[in-house]
């Protein structure tokens, strides 16, 4: 096989020759033939020697590995003993300085009996996130997520087992995990796109819900993304309250499909469903009348149910993202609660609310390593049905609607480091419109696995 190869480059490189070479005396043609006849009788030596040391190799080769094949077998079984657990660990740094015109404690006008995370004010640690992953066998990952809080402490946000062993497109998860209701509540918040989630997520989950419980996923085995979820949780994140009780608090139904465009463009649409149940939900500070000095506290016992839809639509001029890209996203949520209104921790009389919120954002990368992104926030507090004991006590009609408009830029060297700048107009409380200003940090140290779409 060399020996034609070596032939054949030989005479193409003669058929190469100018034609001009055709007019050339015979004394130039006997001293090409005579420089092809050098070439192959050099690579044929060469070849020659190349074969003869390749066979001592294998000799030799073959009398090492029946010297030595108790101790070689024995090393590679402790090596694989010792590797059989080896976790990806990461470490993620971030820190921000906000400066802020109004109190981060006060709550959006008719939402003060939800969540009301605020924002830290001055400089800010902020939670600092451990993240350890590894294949426990072929059949199971664990997954586990630490957040260090700024002033001592650890909280678990993740801790769960998949399994990979169903088979058929079903993925099953078990122990503590971030709900897959919505587009953002499964994102960790160093890849969220601005320094704070949408009003939506702060609103009605407390910025993320987190379950004890169980899920299955099922993909399907089509060209077009099909999935669809379910979850059976304790129900111990906000709206629910931890009870003990035994079987569940509350359950989660999902279902998302998208597909591509070409090369260039993507989307996604999906539709959840969250009910639970709250136990003397507390709320502190509620600003029902006028009058109510320091506010009151407010204890809610009942139903909780909330459906939204979401879509996320993407862009990138000739499918490379690393250049340019634009993200459209958006979310709409509705929750109706009823039950039991104890108002000030005393009168308890029936009390109803369905209240929606929604946002959409746009996030550009312009240029290689810079973005920018704009996000339009708005609630609305809904007209509440209130029991005869508390209608004089609870406002019913707010007749505002609270918003926020926020623009972001920001910058990362790598995938691993990104500077942040965030400007917000907050109008979510009636009166008080809040100028806010963010700077933000976030550093990953280690592995760290891939985000959703």
């Amino acid at each position: 096989m060399f020996k034609k190869t070596y032939l054949s480059a030989g005479i193409a490189a003669l058929l190469c020759h100018p034609l001009a070479s055709q007019a050339a005396s015979d004394a130039d043609l006997q001293a090409i033939r005579e420089q092809i006849n050098q070439l192959k009788q050099s690579y044929e030596q060469r070849i020659t020697q190349l074969e003869q040391r390749l066979q001592q190799a294998e000799a030799h080769a073959a009398t090492q590995s029946q010297q030595t094949v108790q101790p070689v077998t024995a090393v590679q079984s402790a090596a694989s003993s010792e590797g059989a657990f080896n976790p990806a660990i990461s470490l993620i740094l971030g820190g921000t300085y906000s400066n802020l015109t109004q109190a981060p404690t006060i709550p959006a006008t008719g939402f003060a009996m939800t969540a009301n995370p605020g924002h830290p004010q001055g400089f800010n640690l902020g939670e600092s996130e451990l993240g350890i992953s590894a294949s426990i066998d072929p059949d199971y990952r664990g997954v586990a997520t630490l957040a260090l809080a700024p002033a001592g402490g650890v909280t678990v946000e993740n801790a769960f087992v998949q399994s990979a062993a169903l088979g058929h497109g079903l993925n099953f998860k078990f122990g503590r995990y971030f709900s897959g209701l919505g587009y953002l509540n499964e994102v960790h918040a160093h890849a969220w796109d601005f320094v704070d989630q949408p009003l939506v997520y702060a609103s009605l989950w407390n910025n993320q819900l987190g379950e004890d419980g169980v899920q299955l996923k099922w993909l399907a085995p089509t060209d077009t993304y099909i999935e669809l979820g379910g979850e059976l949780g304790r129900g111990r994140g906000f709206p629910g309250s931890d009870r003990a009780k035994n079987g569940t608090g509350s359950g989660v139904l999902f279902a998302h499909i998208g597909d591509d465009i070409g090369i260039e463009q993507s989307w996604r649409v999906g539709a959840s469903l969250h009910t639970t149940r709250a136990e003397n939900r507390v709320s502190t500070g509620v600003p029902d009348l006028a009058g109510t000095v320091g506010g009151v506290s407010n204890s809610f016992s009942g139903h909780s149910r909330t459906a939204g839809l979401d879509f996320v639509w993407k862009y990138a001029p000739n499918g490379n993202t690393a250049n340019r890209y634009i993200k459209v996203q958006g979310e709409y949520f509705q929750r109706r609660e009823s039950g039991q209104l104890t108002y000030n921790l005393a009168t308890a009389d029936s009390y109803a609310n369905t209240q929606s919120v929604w946002y959409l954002q746009s996030v550009v990368q312009f240029m290689p390593n810079w973005r920018t992104g704009i996000r339009y926030d708005q609630l609305d507090p809904g007209i509440a049905a209130v029991g005869a004991l508390n209608a004089g006590n609870v406002i019913s009609n707010y007749g505002f609607m609270p918003s926020r408009a926020t623009w972001m830029l920001d910058y990362s060297p790598s995938e691993f480091s990104r500077l942040r700048l965030q400007l917000a107009r907050d109008n979510t409380r009636q009166g008080l419109p809040d100028n806010q200003l963010f700077l933000q940090y976030i550093m990953s140290l280690g592995a760290h696995g891939a985000h959703q779409y």
